[in-house]
């Protein structure tokens, strides 16, 4: 009996091979038809033949699916045959959609077929660093809308040429439907430029680029999905030059390195971290540095680890081939806290005086998308920065919203997330919005990502509770803008909703650790333990309340926080002596400022409340004299987590106290540091206080978490925020957990810190209603 299957497939199906792959299986089955992208990014087939026939193709979809798509739904409707067709074919994609949530795939790293065309002295494509087929290349990064057809991406400026367009319309060829396919004839180039905005006539840019750094030069590349700043990681003197340029003191800077061989001269690599280094996704993978560690100390200074990643385009493959250095750094092209650049003219200007050369292409980058940063712990991915390689993959919500949301996360660390149906789609890294030109660009991330997603407004815009954040300040405006209606959501809350997404929870006992979250009661939190679910939280308890003395100083310079952990628990005269004697470089202005911020405290002006944890792992750190300034986010206690990981906890006791504040449990930090000042005092060494410091505060969280569960009758207890990048406090509060016959959830998809926020804000609001 003959049949009509119109097939509507959704997921992350075009860009990805699909369509070649499905006329393939149709052609196996012997059926005719067509497959044509649609303007929601799936995918339609329609197929006539025998009932049975068709029925084993729909079945053998999912199974030999090409491995870089996803499919996710696959909805049929069988009808009866009409005979129209006489072939199968690709056919020119429909603007309208299918009335489904889809995606465009992620920027693909260069697959092994490309990069070994690209060194083949006898390839068309030889040492061309824009090869790509359909198993690899630029997808996100150079879409302008959908469906995913080369007129709506930025390769329209080159037209295919004859060669090009012969494989590009063969079926059994790896570039058939391939739409950023191209080779020199046809394609972007790239030219190497002095700083005047001169073209250097040389034969192979990249080698030349790579020549140039080796001779300690600082050369901006302009890659995938932005501009990167390039040097040599073996030469102390043009790396501090860099870091003054770039006023980043002590920020590390990810590098790139050729192969993982060459990476294992310098770092350790598990084989979970060598799948990382090797995926399609490339992410930059923190890695611990080996005995054998020969780069220069400014690439982490501080850090007992490094960030590394492989080559992911032919941009990178080429130079890295030509450089002699073991790896180079590979860092973001921007002005603090602004964007990273992707475009060659402003470049040229900001550029200036900065670096020594730049190394640019003439393809347009639609969507600026950073380097995505993992770290392993206990072999579960802990992304730091979920951005190139995996945006703009949604996550499957165990519940289906009739409400779409916008989400705009908070103030530092942003993504935005759109929540349709039962998925939420999480755009690329913003950063820091407390910038206008960062909160412009989160506004047009936010406008590019609902494009794609074929949506033109929202129902609901969800923002932080802190009402002086710039995201919660716009909201409004762009709910107004978009018809919607606004929902403040906690953030601590949605920390933990973002958690319980990922691994399909509806309520959980949380311990939320981070730097800082707007809480209720108008102070700010960090260290709490509640108990959420997608609608509502309950405090639990967490840590106890401390004094900020200056605000926003004392997050810079922890000498503050030391100050304020410790007012009321030693005589003001004593408390001096310690702030001069362990603490007297975090105060720029010496024992003149250390005595304006015991006069703040004691007169209670301009002093602030805080339980972060940020802010006590802050101020351990200082006090044991790690860090005395944060110049990057997390510095102090990322360096204390290095400095600790030399020691051994076992070596000190240091006990966590925890007695009831306003009928809660809570985690004594005064006596954390009281206890850390006598073991300074009784010459223990700093390392193992580092370590025991560390554990007392997770020993101390996970215990009222699992109070709380017990109380509550709730099976699993979960962490959340920026303060589980830690792998000691992860690993001990893992430990607690599990011991009390607790199920313990840690993120793996979503990033623990504030790049997951806008999910659970999304995910809270659409449950509010």
């Amino acid at each position: 009996m003959r049949a009509r299957a119109e097939i509507a497939v959704t997921g992350i199906v075009q860009g990805v091979g699909f369509r070649p792959f499905v006329y393939r299986l149709a052609s196996k089955h012997g059926l005719v038809g067509f497959v044509r992208n649609m303007g929601d990014a799936g995918v339609q087939v329609v197929v006539e033949g025998e009932k049975t026939t068709i029925e084993k193709f729909i079945n053998s979809l999912r199974p030999e699916q090409p491995p870089l798509s996803r499919i996710d739904d696959i909805k049929v409707d069988l009808k009866p045959a009409t005979d129209e067709f006489t072939i199968f074919r690709v056919v020119p994609s429909e603007r309208v959609g299918l009335g489904l949530p889809s995606v465009v795939p992620p920027d693909l790293a260069l697959c092994e077929d490309c990069l070994r065309e690209m060194l083949d002295l006898k390839d068309r494509r030889y040492n061309y660093p824009f090869i790509t087929c359909v198993n690899c290349g630029p997808r996100f990064t150079i879409i302008e809308e959908l469906p995913y057809d080369r007129p709506r991406t930025s390769m329209k400026a080159f037209p295919l040429c004859p060669d090009c367009l012969r494989e590009y319309q063969n079926p059994p060829d790896r570039r058939y439907h391939a739409e950023p396919t191209c080779c020199s004839v046809c394609g972007p180039h790239m030219d190497l430029y002095d700083t005047e905005g001169n073209i250097l006539q040389v034969a192979d840019p990249p080698a030349e680029a790579a020549r140039l750094m080796d001779e300690g030069n600082i050369v901006a590349v302009k890659g995938i999905g932005g501009i990167h700043i390039s040097t040599k990681t073996t030469d102390d003197e043009v790396i501090a030059r860099l870091r003054k340029a770039f006023n980043r003191p002590q920020q590390p800077f990810a590098i790139m390195s050729r192969d993982l061989e060459t990476v294992e001269t310098f770092a350790e690599v598990s084989e979970a971290e060598a799948e990382l280094l090797t995926s399609y996704r490339r992410p930059i993978v923190v890695l611990q540095r080996s005995p054998d560690y020969m780069l220069s100390e400014l690439i982490a200074p501080g850090l007992d680890s490094v960030g590394v990643m492989l080559p992911y385009s032919g941009i990178h493959h080429l130079i890295l081939r030509a450089g002699e250095d073991p790896a180079y750094v590979m860092t973001s092209a921007n002005i603090h806290g602004l964007p990273m650049l992707v475009d060659n003219v402003e470049a040229m200007v900001k550029l200036r005086g900065k670096v020594d050369y730049l190394l640019l292409h003439d393809r347009v980058i639609v969507n600026r998308c950073d380097d995505s940063v993992v770290k392993l712990i206990e072999g579960k991915p802990a992304m730091l920065r979920r951005s190139r390689g995996y945006v703009p993959e949604p996550v499957k919500l165990a519940f289906r919203s009739d409400q779409s949301v916008l989400g705009v996360g908070g103030d530092l660390n942003v993504t935005v997330s759109v929540l349709v149906g039962d998925r939420c789609f999480i755009g690329q890294h913003v950063g820091d919005t407390t910038k206008v030109e960062t909160l412009e660009y989160m506004q047009s991330a936010a406008e590019r990502l609902m494009r794609l997603l074929n949506l033109e407004r929202v129902d609901i815009v969800a923002h932080d509770l802190h009402p002086n954040y710039a995201t919660t300040r716009i909201a409004p405006r762009i709910a107004k803008r978009l018809e919607a209606k606004t929902t403040a959501v906690q953030h601590h809350h949605a920390h933990l909703c973002s958690l319980m997404a990922e691994h399909g929870l509806d309520e959980i006992v949380g311990i939320a650790a981070d730097g800082v979250g707007y809480g209720p009661d108008g102070t700010a939190w960090g260290g709490e333990v509640m108990l959420s679910r997608l609608n509502s939280f309950r405090h639990m308890g967490g840590l106890k309340k401390q004094r900020m003395p200056g605000g926003d100083l004392a997050a810079i310079y922890p000498a503050r926080m030391v100050a304020g952990i410790l007012w009321g628990q030693l005589e003001r005269a004593e408390l001096e002596r310690v702030l001069d004697e362990y603490c007297a470089s975090g105060f720029k202005r010496g024992k003149r400022e250390i005595a304006v911020v015991l006069r703040q405290l004691e007169r209670d002006l301009n002093v602030f409340w805080t339980s972060s944890c940020g802010r006590v792992l802050d101020a351990v750190s200082c006090l044991l004299g790690t860090c005395d300034e944060r110049t990057y986010e997390g510095e102090p206690a990322i360096k204390l987590e290095a400095a600790a990981a030399q020691g051994n906890a076992c070596e000190v006791k240091l006990d966590p106290a925890i007695e009831k504040i306003d009928g809660k449990p809570t985690l004594d930090t005064s006596k954390l540091l009281l206890d850390i000042l006598s073991g300074l005092r009784a010459r223990v060494p700093r390392k193992h206080l580092a370590a025991a410091a560390q554990l007392a505060v997770a020993r101390g969280l996970a215990s009222i978490a699992v109070d709380a569960a017990s109380s509550s009758g709730i099976k699993t207890v979960g962490a959340s925020g920026g303060v589980f990048y830690n792998r000691a406090i992860t690993v001990a509060v893992h430990r607690e957990i599990e011991g009390a016959k607790l199920k313990f959830v840690q993120h793996e998809i979503l990033p623990p810190g504030d790049g997951g926020i806008s999910v659970g804000q999304a995910i809270v609001a659409a449950n509010i209603g």
